[in-house]
């Protein structure tokens, strides 16, 4: 297992692709401890990799909220001893997020917050339980558009995640002479329900995946196979990059 007895922070855990991620680090090894705003879905989550033999302990509570992070983090090393991996994978990409024109200063300031700020939260309170181990891992979700442009705008996300990106960058260089790694994972278009309820049509849907050259929309399970690369030791001399997950879409020029 490539995971054993290492604890790891899974935020958004109720669901997509932060359910598929605290089931497989479970399976690898790890011990998880689960965070969603959503209480039922995160006691699912729970169930589930218990169900399965896993060792988990839920956390409810908005990334965005800084009292919340730290008791997600407080409990989790009261039940488990130790952090030694933060998967910052909590993010929002409502409807109403468009162009700058057409998105409103509301939605502007709730994606900042959970995407952006709860990445900063949950670093601010995990790196020091990281540094009490002699270091750790720093996974951070962000997006294929935090690197390119998009004629189908969501600027608010878009804003947001490539901040996460530079926030990676920046930690990278700050904490790798203290034995932390930091590395942020853009998934290409995964087809997710988050992703499905953005979609108006079948034709817009074949829009989209006729850019990727691999030929199909990405899972779950794609993006979370490259965190187990990060969060394992088989990363150990890799910092501050940047992992397109995408089937090729961001290399695609037509």
């Amino acid at each position: 297992m490539r995971l054993a007895d290492k604890v790891i922070l899974v935020t958004g855990a109720g669901g997509g692709m932060g359910r598929v991620a605290a089931e497989t680090f479970a399976h690898e090894g790890a011990k998880i401890i689960a965070n969603d705003y959503a209480e039922g879905p995160l006691e699912e989550t729970v169930a589930l990799v218990r169900n399965a033999g896993g060792e988990i302990v839920g956390v409810p509570g908005n990334v965005a909220i800084g009292a919340n992070v730290q008791r997600a983090v407080a409990e989790g090393v009261r039940a488990f001893g130790r952090l030694d991996v933060l998967y910052n994978n909590a993010g929002i990409m409502p409807s109403e997020d468009t162009s700058v024109e057409e998105t409103s200063e509301e939605t502007l300031a709730r994606v900042l917050d959970i995407n952006l700020k709860g990445v900063f939260l949950c670093c601010k309170y995990g790196i020091p339980e990281l540094l009490k181990t002699g270091g750790g891992s720093i996974i951070n979700i962000a997006s294929f558009v935090a690197v390119l442009g998009c004629t189908v705008p969501q600027d608010a996300y878009t804003a947001s995640k490539g901040g996460v990106l530079s926030l990676t960058r920046s930690l990278a260089v700050q904490y790798g002479p203290r034995g932390i790694r930091a590395n942020a994972i853009c998934p290409g278009p995964v087809e997710t329900p988050l992703l499905r309820k953005l979609w108006t049509s079948e034709d817009e849907r074949n829009k989209r995946l006729r850019r990727i050259p691999m030929g199909r929309f990405g899972t779950a399970e794609d993006i979370v196979n490259a965190g187990v690369f990060l969060a394992s030791d088989d990363s150990s001399w890799i910092t501050g990059n940047t992992f397109m997950v995408d089937g090729g879409i961001t290399v695609n020029y037509f």
